[in-house]
């Protein structure tokens, strides 16, 4: 089986580099701000390949690049280096990365969805939660207003949030309810490829349960393939089938989630590993 997405030597670098900023930086140093130019590396040489229907999670500490990686794969940022193909995309054959801006946001609105840590970033609060549905649906190419307030009713249903405030706005509801909403915007138009980044931080532990049930429970009906990017073990626990472990913008770690969670082979992630036990 050939790869949903392929992703090599992702980079992502502010401020200006120096010839050595690469080699100065990173977890053997400890940091990941180059101390000649003081520029900070928020990932680097990030490549792995992701299957249909697979679940990856991107774990490591705040600043570890974890979130980056989903921002650049997303669009959401510009690259400093690296490229990335994605199979729905010209046959798997264009860097994704060097398209043009009209041609990332056909990428955008047709092959992947993303749901956001902080559910402004990915919802519109002065539409309603039917309305946000919509807006995705209307970017991905449907226009039938009877066929995408049913697709709405449908997916409001399938995330478990009432249809009757199908025309509430979302800063009426809950934070719970609120991404549960953004979850049913991002697989509106039926992407291959989902971003979920942080979704459960900040959510009551009875709420982050619910979520991640809901989470599980679509991927397995709908098959769609995810990056899952955490600092909690235990949502990459639940969700993932491989896992790669970030320390200072670097990839330290990687392989099948459970034989990291049993068997850490890096030092960082034996103590990821410790604190969750």
């Amino acid at each position: 089986m050939s790869a949903l997405l392929r992703v090599r030597n992702l980079t992502k670098i502010y401020g200006e580099p120096g010839e050595r900023t690469l080699e100065q930086t990173g977890p053997e140093w400890n940091s990941n701000i180059c101390p000649e130019t003081d520029s900070i590396v928020a990932c680097a040489g990030v490549s792995f390949d992701l299957y249909p229907g697979e679940v990856l999670g991107i774990v490591g500490e705040s600043g570890s690049g974890k979130s980056t990686v989903v921002k650049l794969l997303y669009f959401d940022m510009e690259k400093t280096a690296g490229s990335a193909w994605l199979r729905p995309y010209n046959d798997g054959r264009t860097n994704m990365l060097e398209a043009s801006g009209q041609q990332k946001r056909y990428i955008r609105n047709h092959l992947m969805g993303t749901v956001y840590q902080n559910p402004r970033d990915g919802l519109n609060f002065s539409f309603s939660s039917g309305g946000n549905i919509a807006e995705k649906l209307i970017m991905a190419g449907s226009l039938h207003v009877g066929s995408i307030r049913e697709r709405a009713s449908f997916l409001l249903e399938k995330t478990e949030v009432p249809v009757r405030r199908m025309d509430d706005t979302p800063a009426s509801f809950s934070g719970g309810m609120q991404q549960r909403v953004q979850i049913a915007k991002a697989i509106a138009n039926n992407p291959p490829l989902l971003f979920l980044d942080e979704v459960t931080t900040g959510l009551d532990v009875s709420v982050q349960a619910k979520v991640l049930d809901l989470i599980r429970e679509l991927q397995q009906e709908l098959g769609i393939a995810m990056i899952v990017v955490s600092h909690d073990l235990s949502v990459i626990r639940m969700l993932t089938d491989r896992t790669l472990v970030m320390k200072h913008g670097r990839v330290v770690e990687s392989g099948l989630t459970d034989q990291i969670l049993q068997d850490p082979q890096h030092a960082y992630t034996q103590l990821l590993v410790s604190s969750l036990l």
